[in-house]
């Protein structure tokens, strides 16, 4: 085989794919040259060629110490195959659905070197063949059709690293005009296809010939600044600053940016809000109008009057307190006076204050007075937690809601509100703007709202701090609970968090093995100083402690969370790890830089109303089909299919970020903490990690690095207009 520096053309039949990487396209693959019978092995990016193409390839001969001689592309074309032997390959690839390869045999076997033709452009002359009647013959070209525009928006966009999965959302989002849209507005991509980034249709705008200070690139860029902007969690941004973002993001004078955004406030694309004072911000059309649908919603509860039967509110707390079997702290007596008082409360407080007793003592009050009452949270997790400590149903917030999939809304809202005449929400701090708005609309006028919800942890995954504005503003009656009744000795956890939260340094003693942790502590803090160190001592704690001492089941029971997603000790890394030590399964489906087995962990990263999972939803990976690269993911007895292009919404889920595991109870976390995780090492953060533990918390890291995160109370300011929305009104 040759060796060469030089770059050859190698041309030939793509015979067979070893490894293929759905998210860069890259491909191990057999191709068989011109005017040979042997194979030759290809490496390179490929994205989206199938067996039985002609690829004619530039790249050099290199030797692989294993694997032998291997052509390594630097740039390839690929064409339709022209050959008998190469049609019939394409054809019984599996590419074209309804077209097995017996029946791709019978259909070359009829019409040879005319195959193609004959199905893209003389459909009806499939049914020459045996076994292919009109209607199937109707199935195979509109599956043809389907996956000719597929491939032309794969050579279309593959020079600029659109990733085979990127490009079926693309096809599935705009249909067979793709191109000619793209062509039109290539920032069309980075506005409503997730994962393509403007820098992408930056590319394929230069390309084209548009300029860097062009108006339509300009004003794509602005708004695209701003969605990065929501991505931090804020709905509004001052002029002052986006300009000078926008002028540093886009490399554009400020003069340019100033034009842009004229054009922006005159075609609307964002919405400006401008105080008293003069100051003007912008914001997403939907975040502005989500905002002021809060505030509205708030003045309308609140002035109309309420529909609950009489009730001698005191003789109620002491019925409840009789039956509970233990006497009411002052506080929590006030917190359910308050909610059977007022049209719109608030309780908060961190754990072991007694936020699930008054929970529980309010709705067995409504539920003796036959009040109706609708209980919600906003992870399946914590409305079965809700449902289990009230003693009555709990549910999602968007199955409370009823999406419809067809209509792209709620089918709830303010014109049909729900039949409720309390809503209880709790883990309220998890209220991201959107969702609150909706959930506010549907309350009824005469209905109660009872918000619950810890407002030390972090804020929402989404945009926005709801929970925060709304006790900022002054306007809706607040309990704070501030008093432990979950006793220390008890637990560890509830007084590590509290003594977390009032910025107090403690731990407890440090160990400095897995194998030291003892198994009826349900606090402790094992020592490692580099990220190596600390994977390795993770891994250990799930054989040797959560496997071992405590006999439970490592992948159900244990949760990481991790400050961060890189690095050795980040959520990436450590999903690797994990995944090798706790899941012995070998059949996989390889998807960008994972490989997604059955009973693996998983973790939806969107929200996905069409098959109701939700952002931060973690399950069970039940089956997994190679073939198609489709998998079945168990979430809580909620069984959903993924497709293969549908993988780009999944992650492995053994670690997680500490801000995605919001609303949720493990009963064994465990948190790598380092100084390494420096720039996440916040109060709030840690404080949110270990009240995730329902049973063990243990703490693997520097214990400078704990606290370096106790001491900072500083956390990422939010620029929202919630607040003033309610105060200024």
């Amino acid at each position: 085989m040759p060796q060469s520096a030089a770059n050859e053309i190698l041309k030939g039949v793509l015979e067979r794919i070893k490894y293929s990487n759905d998210e860069d396209g890259y491909l191990i693959a057999d191709l068989r040259p011109e005017n040979t019978s042997e194979t030759v092995t290809i490496v390179g990016k490929f994205p989206g060629v199938q067996c039985g193409e002609t690829l004619s390839i530039e790249g050099v001969w290199s030797r692989h110490p294993t694997h032998g001689p291997q052509f390594k592309a630097s740039r390839f074309e690929s064409e339709l195959p022209a050959s008998i032997y190469g049609i019939r390959k394409y054809l019984g690839s599996g590419l074209v659905k309804g077209v097995s390869k017996g029946l791709a045999d019978r259909i070359v076997k009829r019409f040879g070197e005319s195959t193609l033709k004959v199905i893209s452009e003389e459909s009806a002359r499939l049914q020459e063949v045996d076994g292919i009647g009109q209607q199937r013959a109707r199935s195979i070209k509109e599956a043809w059709d389907e996956q000719s525009h597929i491939r032309d928006l794969s050579l279309f966009l593959a020079p600029y690293g659109v990733a085979p999965s990127q490009i079926l959302k693309i096809y599935k989002e705009f249909g067979f005009v793709a191109v000619d849209l793209i062509k039109e507005n290539p920032y069309k991509l980075a506005r409503e296809i997730r994962g393509i980034g403007f820098k992408t249709c930056d590319k394929i705008a230069i390309n084209m010939g548009i300029g860097n200070d062009s108006p339509q690139r300009v004003v794509a860029g602005i708004e695209f600044v701003m969605q990065e902007l929501q991505d931090d969690g804020h709905t509004a941004y001052p002029e002052a600053n986006l300009l000078d973002t926008t002028v540093e993001k886009l490399d554009i004078g400020e003069a340019i940016a100033k034009a842009g955004f004229e054009r922006i406030l005159a075609n609307r694309i964002l919405s400006p809000y401008e105080f008293h004072d003069s100051t003007l911000y912008w914001q997403l059309p939907y975040n502005n109008r989500a905002e002021e649908q809060i505030a509205q919603s708030v003045r309308r509860i609140q002035s109309n009057p309420s529909c609950l039967p009489p009730i001698k509110r005191e003789i109620a707390v002491e019925w409840a307190q009789k039956k509970a079997g233990f006497e009411y702290g002052d506080l929590q007596r006030e917190a359910i006076l308050m909610a059977l008082s007022h049209k719109l409360s608030i309780l908060t407080g961190g754990p072991g204050t007694g936020k699930t007793t008054i929970l529980r003592a309010v709705v067995s009050i409504l539920k003796a007075k036959n009040v109706r009452v609708l209980l919600a949270a906003p992870t399946g997790r914590a409305a079965q937690r809700l449902s289990e400590t009230t003693g009555a149903f709990g549910q999602t917030i968007h199955r409370l809601l009823k999406f419809d999939p067809a209509e792209g809304s709620f089918t709830v809202n303010e014109s049909k509100p729900l039949s409720a005449d309390v809503v209880i929400v709790d883990e309220a701090s998890m209220l991201d703007t959107r969702l609150a708005s909706s959930l506010f609309q549907a309350i009824q006028t005469k209905s109660h709202l009872i918000l619950v919800g810890d407002i030390d942890q972090l804020p929402s995954v989404g945009a926005g701090n709801v929970l925060k504005d709304l006790i900022g503003s002054n306007k809706i009656p607040v309990t704070r609970l501030d008093q432990v009744f979950r006793q220390s000795k008890q637990s560890s956890i509830v007084h590590y968090a509290h003594a977390i939260n009032h910025g107090q340094v403690s731990l407890p003693t440090p160990v400095a093995s897995a194998r030291d942790l003892v198994a009826n502590k349900d606090f402790q803090f094992l020592t490692a100083t580099s990220q190596t160190e600390c994977a390795q001592k993770i891994l250990d704690v799930f054989t040797y402690f959560v496997k071992g001492a405590l006999s439970l089941d490592p992948i159900n029971d244990g949760q990481t969370l991790a400050p961060m997603h890189k690095g050795e000790a980040g959520v990436g890394n450590l999903n690797a790890l994990l995944q090798t030590a706790l899941n012995p399964e070998t059949e996989s489906i390889p998807f960008g830089f994972v490989a997604f087995k059955r009973g693996d962990k998983v973790i939806q990263t969107r929200n996905n109303y069409d098959k109701g999972v939700f952002n931060g939803d973690i399950g069970i990976i039940k089956s997994i089909d190679g073939a198609s690269g489709s998998i079945e993911v168990d979430f809580d007895e909620n069984v959903v299919d993924y497709e293969k292009a549908d993988l780009l919404d999944l992650s492995l889920a053994y670690a997680v970020s500490i801000h995605k595991s919001q609303g949720s109870e493990y009963p064994v976390v465990v948190i790598p903490l380092l100084k390494a995780h420096f720039m996440m090492l916040q109060r709030n953060l840690i404080y949110t990690a270990i009240t995730r533990g329902k049973k063990k918390v243990v703490i693997v890291g520097d214990p400078a690095a704990y606290a370096m995160a106790t001491s900072n109370a500083d956390s990422q300011v939010r620029c929202t207009l919630l607040k003033e929305r309610l105060t200024l009104h």
